[in-house]
């Protein structure tokens, strides 16, 4: 059982679902021991927000570019 648990909570946190409501659904009392257990999951999480930030401040030049064009 203890592994389903496990692979459930890796699995949410893997897709993007918020810490805190894994962290909820695991019933932990604080998000950092969720955070703590689950730390391999999260990981590659920081270079998927900085190409997803990359990608608005694109578009944000490219937007920026165009009226100046006009």
């Amino acid at each position: 059982m203890h592994t389903v648990r496990h692979s459930h909570a890796s699995i949410l946190l893997e897709k993007g679902v918020a810490l805190t409501t894994v962290s909820e659904r695991m019933g932990h009392s604080s998000v950092s021991t969720t955070a703590d257990i689950y730390s391999h999951a999260l990981r590659g999480k920081d270079e998927e927000a900085a190409e997803i930030f990359g990608k608005v401040m694109q578009s944000a030049r490219e937007a920026v570019k165009a009226t100046k064009v006009n």
